[in-house]
């Protein structure tokens, strides 16, 4: 082995959590942020249901520009109210995700 592939190689131990409860933490982190996606998802598709049928006068809205980017005004609503405490959904998927990896 040479001197400068010794100086660069990283120990496996640095890559591991130190410890099982900083694993948990971790996994748990995880799974929220997982929870919180999946609810923001969801809240989506809703939320494109409902403005599906909105519609603007032409001075202010329609037009193939709005058909565009209403799933991308609907996706940054639904990340908001995710991120804001959502509606119970994410709550409920966290808690059998750790529920199924046995963490609880």
């Amino acid at each position: 082995m040479s001197v400068g592939a010794a100086a660069t190689a990283v120990p496996l131990d640095v890559l591991k959590p130190s410890t099982p409860a900083a694993a948990h933490a971790a996994d748990r982190e995880k799974i929220a942020k997982t929870a919180r996606t999946f609810e923001a998802q969801v809240l989506s598709t809703m939320l494109q249901s409902m403005f599906a049928d909105v519609n603007i006068s032409p001075p202010f809205g329609g037009g193939a520009g709005e058909d565009a980017f209403k799933s991308f005004l609907t996706d940054a609503f639904a990340k908001k109210i995710a991120a804001r405490g959502g509606v119970g959904i994410a709550a409920s998927v966290q808690r059998e995700m750790l529920k199924m990896q046995g963490l609880t």
